[in-house]
Parts: structure tokens; sequence; C-alpha cells
């Protein structure tokens, strides 16, 4: 058994499942279900990026270290935002400041960090589709929904930069965000299943 590759497979299987029940959580608005899952997340996306950088020539080896990185970057962010959602915004009273700055739907610092992590984690996928050399129509797809994916780091780092988030914070149910985060899932979807197919037939 090459554990290389099972392992990769795997990731790219949390990866694929993740997303899809994120976006299952995000349309019956069930915060506590899509925390869970978005914890895990960043360990399947972690596993499928380094999969992707063993298999990467030397000559493209510089993007496929800069991906793993970014991912592993990402990973630390994303796992401490939801974490501290199941556990210190879950578990203790909060003060109205301390809520402000830690409850993921006050969009205040804790979501700006998870959107950071997001736009890492695009910075990752953009150097992650550089690194490949597509030998197949599943993956010159997979390549390019990995580069275009990169485009989110600009949305995700700057725009939390005009403070509409926080205006965000003073009303509405959220609607709005959750539709785009779905919308997001529907994109990213296909780049898990195309990765678990990669590693299958490699």
């Amino acid at each position: 058994m090459d554990l290389n590759k099972t392992i990769a497979k795997v990731g790219a299987g949390i990866v694929t499942a993740t997303v899809f029940l994120f976006a299952l959580f995000l349309i019956i608005n069930d915060p506590a279900g899509y925390y869970y899952v978005c914890l895990i997340l960043p360990l399947g996306f972690l596993m499928m990026t380094a999969g992707l950088h063993n298999e990467c020539k030397n000559d493209r080896k510089v993007a496929a270290n800069i991906g793993l990185i970014l991912a592993a970057v990402y990973g630390t962010f994303a796992m401490l935002v939801y974490f501290t959602q199941l556990t210190t915004v879950h578990n203790e009273q909060l003060t109205e400041q301390a809520a402000k700055l830690l409850e993921f739907g006050r969009f205040g610092l804790i979501f700006n960090y998870d959107l950071l992590g997001y736009g890492i984690m695009a910075l990752s996928t953009f150097f992650t589709g550089l690194s490949m050399k597509a030998k197949n129509k599943a993956d010159k797809w997979l390549k390019a929904l990995m580069m275009i994916h990169g485009a989110f780091f600009f949305s995700c780092t700057f725009m939390p930069m005009t403070g509409m988030f926080s205006k965000m914070s003073s009303g509405g149910d959220g609607l709005g965000g959750r539709l785009a985060l779905v919308a997001w899932c529907v994109y990213f979807l296909p780049v898990g299943i195309l990765s678990f197919l990669h590693f299958r037939k490699r």
C-alpha cells in the first residue's frame, strides 16, 4: 500500500465530505454544526495539499512548498477560530466586549481572523495548482479550479478592512452571508472530488 497516496486520498475525502456538510449546515442555519465541520476541514485540506506537494516535480517545488506552508497557516487560523467557538464562546459567560471580539456571528476580531485564514487558503490553492502538471482532463479542471480560487485571497483579506462586516453586526439575520458561503461550497466541492479521483487513479 502506498501510504502517501492513501493519506492524500483520505484528506481529499475529508475535504469533500466537510465542504458538503458545511453547505448543508449553512442552509439549515445550524452554527454549531458548521463549527464542528470547519474544525475538521483544515486537517483534510492539509493532507490533500501534502499529497499534491509530494507529487510535484523539482522544477515546480518552490510553488508546491509555498502552497503547503500556506495550507498549514490556514489550518492554524481556522482551527483556532472554530475551537474558540466550541469552547470559550460556548462554555463561558462572556462580557459584552469579549462577545464582540470572540463570537463569530458578531463579525468582530475572530470573524476577521477566519476570513484571513480562508484568504491564505486561497493563496495555498493557487500555488498548489501552479505546481501541478496536469496530464488529463480531470487534472486540468482541478488545476484551473485551484488557481482561480486564489482570487478569493483579495476579497477575504481586504474586505474586512473596509469595515463592511462590522456594520453588518448591528442587524440582519446573516442570510446574505450564508448564501455567499454556500456559493463558495458549490465552487470548492469539485476541488475535493477531483482531488479524490486524482489520488485514486494514481
